[in-house]
């Protein structure tokens, strides 16, 4: 790698859905970017040729990969078995640690939560595809809740730090609609609440007959639905040139997709925009260990290459996208390495600093039941199949006092294979697979098969994803003793829920029980509640720590999404929400990144 070039127009870190459409259209616009992106490039089978199989390995057993033992001090679980993907980073080399902002005393553990994947593609690759737009009160949650009165706000300040976005869903709506185009998403437009200038969607397969159940507990409960919007192709996709084929649930949701279906940022904006012959360089197996500034530029990007060895590459535009916990902790660590002048830029450490403040994640939940004398094959369709906005109106958060609504939708794919189904039974966070069978006697032996037999193809759950109240105290840091295998300090998830959020998800949880009560007419109900009281739950939604604001003093990045003091640096994942949306976080993540492109584009 002794030829590398080492000067770019723009240097993008993170291939993901915050740093692949920045990638896409600059190189489009005849500037010479280079994609700089921690884990490998995984191929497809087209990509690696007739007969031979894609790098993305389909078994379940291998994509939950071998049992690991975290071996990090000091932490409430050492000792604690854990099992990630070969797609997540080994948790012993690379740890996130949580702590309960409201309850030290617990302790801090180990966590796998709140990484995305370390893949080209990112998020994109593993994530179940939901492409939803957020609702257009979801930009303007300041304004839209003055003189409000909530439930459930004891200390009356769940309104405290919310702040509205500084542009409306009319300035993004066409950042929207041309993601929705270039990526690649089936879905529909009626029904839902929010606006369309354009219609993208490609034609949804047939839903799911387990799905219909639940078309009927919404339209019985008088919620409007409408087919949920999946990034998988369904047609032929003429921006990046994919074929549509048979896409089947079990080889797309939550695993890489060996076929190219599924609409992540590599097949969709990546590999067009490289295959058309524009100057855009990926380099894989690259981790960016700090940024180094020149007055108010950054001037160098420090990482280390596959073998190790350091590097440094220079852009006039630096783009930070590696997730918001990794960006935030890139910046910290930045700030340390130089203490004096990079520091000064992000005002690390000074007084009013909010770098790493307002992490954000989801009120998310649920319901699941059981259907009595029928069994369907869940694999046969893609993620979720029916959605509704009818808990985002003003009618309902009105009636219930709530600040924010949310999505509801229900998810076809769930416990679709046999082993995702009992690895996942009982799952508490991401690092409790298998957690269901320890100690539980129904599922051995004779019993285990019984289980299995009555579990497998006859449950179905609906989920909500709603905002989370924004708190000063939620955070990332920097851990002072914990390190990753490049002994670099490591990420440092500080967080709890706020008190209106456990309204916000038992009133969702109780929607969703319906659904299903009046969807299905024999069943077994499995339960239904939230990830209220178990802060640690963050399903990879990770948002805020360097939030954008219409001032220096509210936030870390101007409206463009730029660094204040910085000239040239720009961080477009989810770290510049400065709230989570009652959806989602991909597609805004995506359109946002489109719109901060043709910002860059002016100048």
């Amino acid at each position: 790698m002794a030829d590398l070039r080492d000067e770019f127009d723009v240097v993008v870190i993170g291939s993901g859905a915050g740093g692949a459409p920045i990638a896409y259209e600059l190189a489009r616009a005849k500037r010479s970017v280079l994609v700089l992106e921690k884990g490998a490039l995984l191929r497809t089978q087209d990509e690696r040729g007739p007969g031979r199989l894609s790098d993305f390995k389909r078994d379940e057993m291998f994509n939950a990969g071998p049992e690991r033992i975290i071996t990090t001090p000091g932490m409430v679980n050492t000792g604690a078995s854990f099992f990630t993907s070969h797609v997540e980073p080994d948790l012993n080399d690379e740890p996130h640690v949580f702590t309960n902002v409201d309850r030290p005393q617990d302790g801090s553990k180990i966590t796998i939560e709140g990484y995305t994947a370390q893949v080209v593609g990112g998020g994109t690759q593993l994530y179940g595809a939901v492409s939803l737009r957020f609702a257009e009160r979801d930009f303007k949650l300041k304004t839209a809740n003055q003189g409000r009165q909530l439930k459930g706000d004891p200390g009356g300040d769940a309104l405290k730090h919310v702040i509205d976005w500084p542009f409306d869903y009319d300035a993004i709506e066409p950042f929207y609609a041309k993601a929705e185009h270039l990526i690649g998403i089936n879905g529909t437009v009626a029904g839902q609440i929010k606006k369309f200038s354009q219609d993208n969607y490609q034609t949804p397969l047939l839903p799911n007959p387990i799905s219909e159940f639940a078309r009927l507990g919404m339209q019985r409960l008088g919620l409007q639905t409408y087919r949920t919007p999946l990034a998988v192709i369904t047609q032929k996709h003429e921006p990046s040139g994919r074929t549509a084929g048979d896409p089947k649930v079990g080889y797309v949701n939550r695993y890489g997709d060996p076929l190219g279906y599924k609409s992540n940022t590599w097949v969709s904006l990546l590999r067009p925009t490289i295959r058309d012959g524009h100057d855009l360089e990926l380099r894989p197996n690259c981790v960016v260990t700090h940024l180094e500034a020149s007055g108010r530029k950054i001037s160098k990007v420090h990482y280390r290459d596959p073998s190790g060895n350091r590097r440094t590459v220079s852009g006039k535009l630096v783009i930070v996208a590696c997730s918001a916990i990794e960006s935030v902790r890139l910046l910290m660590l930045s700030a340390e390495e130089d203490p004096e002048n990079f520091a000064s830029l992000v005002r690390y450490r000074q007084d009013g600093c909010l770098l790493g403040r307002f992490f954000l994640t989801h009120a998310f939940g649920g319901a699941e039941v059981q259907i009595k004398g029928q069994r369907f094959d869940k694999s046969i369709s893609l993620d979720s199949d029916y959605a509704t906005d009818s808990c985002a109106s003003e009618d309902f958060l009105d009636a219930h006092g709530l600040w924010a609504g949310g999505a509801i939708y229900n998810n076809t794919s769930d416990q679709c294979l046999p082993i995702t189904m009992a690895r996942t039974e009982g799952d508490t966070d991401l690092d409790f697979f298998w957690g269901g069978f320890i100690g539980a006697q129904d599922h051995t032996s004779e019993a285990a098969l019984q289980w299995l037999n009555g579990a497998f193809g006859s449950r179905l759950s609906a989920a909500f994803m709603a905002n989370q109240i924004p708190r000063f105290e939620n955070r990332i840091e920097l851990h002072p003793d914990v390190r990753d295998k490049w002994n670099r300090k490591c990420g440092h998830v500080i967080k709890n829920f706020h008190p209106h959020d456990e309204q916000v998800m038992n009133l969702f949880a109780d929607v969703c029980r319906q659904i299903m009560v009046e969807g299905v007419p024999k069943y077994t109900e499995l339960g239904s509640g939230s990830v209220y009281g178990n802060a640690v739950r963050i399903a990879n939604h990770i948002m805020g720590g360097a939030r954008f604001a219409p001032s220096r003093e509210l936030g870390v990045l101007d409206p463009n999404c730029r660094v204040w003091d910085a000239d040239n640096l720009y961080v477009t994942d989810g770290s510049f929400m400065p709230t989570s949306g009652g959806a989602n976080p991909t597609l805004t993540i995506q359109a946002n990144a489109f719109r901060v492109a043709s910002h860059l584009l002016t100048i």
